[in-house]
């Protein structure tokens, strides 16, 4: 439903900068994959760091949900891990579990394993991500890349973690370290995001998995300040810049306050609630629970119905899910809610 000119004039864009849209522009986290057997079958015999990699397979399932949902932005499809392993860190993706790596990060050595990223390192996310754009024509593309905490988070646990239990033992027992292994984590999150810039994409999205796990007097001292500089990084790039993190719904103020024109919602608050924490003059996107789509037609509806309500509140709202697609969710009602948030929203 893309009737704009150009992506840098599409509903995303103009609603991430607090323009006025002729609908609510809609994307899912994880749409690209996932739920789509037309994902499954091209997938099928490669590994996900494999298909990450390839340009072919890249364009084609980035595509995929905008063709099949006519959602009004296309994200691209890669890993937080990409990066790291394009540094050279021996980290691999197992289905079913995750970022995994044999030898975790606990010392100072271990900084010399993870050289700062240039973009010479990733000649394929450059190649592919100017395909997609070439492909989509108005219709933007949201590049991303995880944020340092939650990179930093695979790195010290040698996979995902319930309690972050290595993770926080280094930030608060050697922090220069924890510091200065985030500000690598930074430099390489801040140069994924500006390859995808500077090969086409109309807008970013940093990704902390983890970092509701944090108190907020940690979040404050020992995190924030590293994201900030991965988003600040992006500021010469004119493009708007969405953070999202899992479980942040106490740390959306300071969220914030950081360099960022979109704030993302999980679905654990409210999104009225949440406008109210992160101020009324800055966009949001969210924040559907996933899992509600699931449910019977009529309860999606009223929960549809409510957060475009709630969006209004705010100067731009992307509608969005609280998190990620889940594996086994019907892709067709995917695009029934894509057509109902169009109808709805229509000005």
């Amino acid at each position: 439903m893309n009737t704009a000119a150009s992506p840098s004039d599409s509903p995303l864009v103009r609603a991430a900068r607090g323009e006025s849209v002729p609908h609510t522009p809609v994307w899912f986290m994880r749409q690209a994959g996932r739920s789509l057997p037309e994902y499954r079958e091209l997938r099928a015999g490669t590994t996900m760091m494999e298909a990450c990699r390839t340009p072919d397979l890249v364009t084609e399932i980035t595509l995929q949900p905008v063709r099949r949902h006519n959602v009004d932005a296309a994200i691209f499809f890669s890993d937080i891990v990409v990066p790291l392993e394009a540094v050279g860190i021996d980290i691999d993706i197992e289905p079913g579990v995750g970022p995994v790596l044999d030898v975790p990060f606990r010392s100072r050595e271990d900084l010399d394993r993870i050289p700062e990223l240039t973009a010479d390192m990733v000649p394929d996310i450059t190649e592919s991500v100017r395909r997609i754009v070439m492909d989509l024509g108005a219709t933007p593309l949201v590049g991303f890349a995880g944020a340092p905490f939650t990179l930093a988070s695979y790195l010290i646990e040698g996979g995902p973690s319930k309690n972050h239990e290595h993770t926080k033992s280094l930030m608060h027992g050697d922090p220069q370290l924890w510091h200065d292994l985030c500000a690598r984590l930074s430099q390489i999150a801040a140069t994924f995001l500006q390859v995808q810039v500077d090969a086409g994409a109309s807008a970013v999205q940093l990704f902390d998995s983890w970092a509701g796990f944090l108190s907020k007097a940690d979040y404050r001292q020992h995190v924030l300040p590293h994201s900030r500089v991965a988003l600040a990084a992006l500021a010469d790039r004119e493009v708007p810049r969405i953070h999202f993190g899992v479980g942040t719904g106490e740390l959306l103020p300071d969220m914030a306050a950081e360099e960022t024109e979109v704030i993302g919602v999980d679905y654990r608050v409210s999104l009225a609630e949440a406008i109210e924490r992160v101020g009324a003059d800055r966009p949001v996107q969210g924040n559907l629970d996933p899992a509600l789509l699931f449910a019977p037609w009529e309860v999606i509806e009223t929960q549809v119905r409510r957060i475009l309500a709630e969006g209004r509140a705010a100067p731009g709202h992307i509608f969005n899910l609280g998190h990620g697609v889940l594996p086994d969710t019907d892709p067709v009602v995917l695009t029934r809610v894509v057509e109902l948030i169009h109808e709805v929203s229509a000005r």
